[in-house]
C-alpha cells in the first residue's frame, strides 16, 4: 500500500492499495483534494517522496525498458497507470488489474519499494518518456503490509 501526500503546493492526498488473487494484482487508487477533470497516475522508479515537488521519486518505473504508452497497449512502462477522472468534489479513483506485476517477490516486476505519483495533467500516452502529464501533485511510497 501507499499513502499519498501532497506535493508541488497542491492539496491532493490519497491511498493506493495493491491486492493479489492468484497471478492477478489489482490496484485501487483513490485521491481527494484534486481539481476536477482527468489526472495521470504512474508508478515511479524510486520510493522516495521527500522532495517538495515529488522529483525524488525519479522517472516512471520501467523495468522492461519499453516506450511510454497506455497500460495494456503494445508498448508501455509497467508504471503507466493511465488517467483517473476526478469529480467536482475533488475525489477520484482508478482500478487496474494485471498479471504483469508482483507484490513482495523482489523480482523486477515487484511494485514494492517504488512510488505512486498523481500528476496535474492528463497522460497523452505518446510523449516520451512522460506522457506530458504535468507536475507531480501527490506522491506515496509503496510498502508491503499484511
Amino acid at each position: 500500500m501507499a499513502t499519498l501526500e501532497s506535493k508541488s503546493a497542491s492539496t491532493v492526498t490519497g491511498t493506493a492499495m495493491f491486492t493479489s488473487s492468484g497471478a492477478q494484482i489489482t490496484l485501487k487508487l483513490t485521491v481527494a483534494g484534486a481539481t476536477s477533470g482527468s489526472h495521470a497516475a504512474h508508478i515511479h522508479d524510486v520510493g522516495d517522496c521527500s522532495a517538495a515537488d515529488g522529483t525524488s521519486a525519479g522517472g516512471h518505473w520501467n523495468p522492461t525498458t519499453s516506450a511510454h504508452g497506455m497500460f495494456g497497449g503494445t508498448a508501455h512502462h509497467l508504471g503507466d497507470l493511465g488517467n483517473m477522472v476526478v469529480t467536482p468534489d475533488g475525489m477520484g479513483t482508478l482500478t487496474l488489474t494485471t498479471d504483469k506485476w508482483s507484490i513482495g517477490t523482489g523480482m523486477s516486476n515487484d511494485v514494492v519499494g517504488h512510488s505512486i505519483i498523481i500528476h496535474g495533467g492528463v497522460d497523452d500516452f505518446m510523449t516520451q518518456p512522460t506522457g506530458n502529464a504535468g507536475n507531480r501533485q501527490a506522491c506515496g511510497k509503496i510498502n508491503l503490509s499484511q
